[in-house]
């Protein structure tokens, strides 16, 4: 259902689920880019007073007349728990930020109440309840018009689309090998460590899996070739990120049947380099890169830049061509500078609202993040024996 704005234009209503620190941080900042297109009715999380806290902040951020109604688990009264927020006709779709291993029950609690879904990443602690979580949505759900999506802010990040699209438009030729290396520093003072259910996480991979598949999604956003195998190994450097905090992976691609036989005889691999274990924060500041090299050129991206008060993604092109077609030739290369502002949680949500109405652009599909999942568990039990993602995406 949908109802009218005071601008007269279609409104989804919908209600966030969980109040930690992403869904003051993100959520509802993106929620207030968005205007009419969306109101916020309802909040919920397993505590009245941090319900309590994201209903006062959403107040500030959306300059509401009066904070949305708050449910929570330990409230007094059958008016104010989770199942009454479903019950409300007045409440089209759901935010999910609740802890990994959580929200696959919310997902198909809040289907069941006939709410279409965003839930944060990853889509769930691992492929084999991924697996059956999506069969559940696609045998009981999907067909009644109900929209679930995976909110996977990287792939929706316009930057990376800008760079996707210069890939595909054969800017630096076909792409041949590649290097993603992203090293952050996650201290016992963090606000995000301090977050109970990360400090003793009950899913795999701890941060590896919570904040890696951000990074498998960047890739999976960039490479025409579907990723397809998975050469690992994974350690633990700091005690307290258990139970691994680093991996170094290779990972290789499956040609598209659409290209040339000489084409398809070489193929896309590259190195994944992930850790949360740097020693001091000077060490995530430096050598995080994305860099994707092409028979025509190479693209480097750079994210966070800062131009005047806005954050921005930085596409740097250096396109290579050549004056003759044979040994010893000139090359010439040309740079192109593509900048984009950073606003992936506003183009999510906006894709979801998108969806509900009509209008799939295919972002946040469920079985695309499950991949996510299946690059990070590879690299976590491979051991330096190859895992064909494949198999793993079919048996769990």
């Amino acid at each position: 259902m949908s109802f009218q704005s005071s601008a007269g234009s279609q409104c989804t209503a919908i209600a966030i689920l969980g109040a930690g620190i992403f869904a003051k941080e993100a959520h509802l900042p993106a929620v207030a880019e968005l205007g009419s297109k969306v109101i916020l009715r309802a909040v919920y999380s397993r505590s009245y007073k941090s319900a309590s806290e994201l209903a006062d902040s959403a107040k500030a951020t959306l300059k509401l007349e009066a904070p949305p109604k708050i449910y929570s688990d330990d409230s007094t009264g059958s008016g104010s728990t989770l199942d009454a927020l479903l019950a409300r006709a007045d409440i089209d779709a759901v935010i999910i930020a609740l802890p990994i291993t959580t929200q696959p029950e919310i997902i198909i609690k809040c289907l069941q109440a006939g709410k279409h879904v965003l839930s944060e990443k990853p889509v769930a602690a691992d492929v084999k309840s991924g697996l059956s979580l999506i069969a559940s949505y696609e045998k009981e759900f999907k067909s009644k018009g109900l929209v679930w999506r995976v909110a996977e802010n990287y792939e929706a990040e316009p930057g990376y689309r800008r760079a996707a699209e210069a890939i595909r438009q054969g800017k630096i030729g076909a792409v041949r090998f590649f290097r993603l290396t992203a090293v952050g520093y996650v201290d016992k003072d963090s606000k995000w460590y301090k977050t109970p259910w990360r400090t003793v996480p009950d899913y795999q991979g701890g941060f590896l899996l919570d904040g890696g598949v951000h990074s498998v999604a960047i890739l999976r956003t960039l490479l025409l070739d579907p990723l397809k195998q998975v050469t690992s190994f994974a350690s633990l450097s700091r005690p307290h990120l258990p139970p691994q905090d680093t991996i170094t992976a290779l990972i290789s691609c499956t040609p598209v049947s659409e290209r040339s036989s000489e084409s398809k005889d070489k193929k896309t691999h590259g190195i994944f380099e992930l850790s949360f274990a740097a020693p001091a924060p000077s060490r995530s500041e430096v050598g995080n890169t994305i860099i994707l090299t092409g028979d025509k050129g190479w693209l480097e991206i750079a994210t966070g830049v800062k131009v005047g008060n806005k954050s921005v993604v930085r596409i740097t092109l250096h396109i290579v061509t050549h004056e003759q077609e044979k040994e010893g030739d000139e090359l010439e290369e040309a740079e192109e500078i593509i900048e984009e502002e950073q606003k992936s949680i506003q183009a999510e949500i906006e894709n979801f609202l998108n969806a509900i109405k009509g209008t799939d652009d295919g972002l946040g599909d469920p079985r695309a993040a499950l991949l996510d999942v299946a690059v990070i568990q590879a690299a976590l039990t491979s051991e330096g024996v190859p895992v064909d993602l494949d198999e793993l995406l079919r048996e769990g």
